[in-house]
């Protein structure tokens, strides 16, 4: 197999997928991969209200999945930042411990 037909099928998917997008969202059925529905099919004002209700789903869902990631990784800080200070109190312990037995 020559190189230029494995670029050929390669290309393919990329090109297929902007041809799915060539159409404004909500005006009509076939934008964007398939029907969305009655209303999405019929187009005009009630289908392009519809595409951007969807839009604004799914900002308000990325934004809340954000919000509870940072509340997350807040809480792992927290919980390495206890764990480091229970690590450099039991160094201060096994040093205390090491002195006095330098001591004796």
């Amino acid at each position: 197999m020559s190189f230029i037909s494995k670029t050929r099928t390669s290309l393919r998917p990329a090109i297929a997928s902007l041809r799915m997008y060539s159409g404004e969202p909500g005006s009509g059925a076939g934008k964007g991969g398939g029907t969305g529905g009655s209303i999405r099919d019929a187009g005009g004002s009630f289908g392009k209200m519809q595409a951007a209700r969807e839009e604004e789903y799914f900002y308000k869902k990325q934004k809340e999945q954000l919000s509870n990631m940072k509340q997350v990784f807040s809480q792992e800080i927290a919980f390495h930042q206890d764990q480091i200070k229970r690590h450099e109190d039991a160094i201060r312990r096994h040093k205390e411990q090491m002195a006095k037995m330098d001591e004796k």
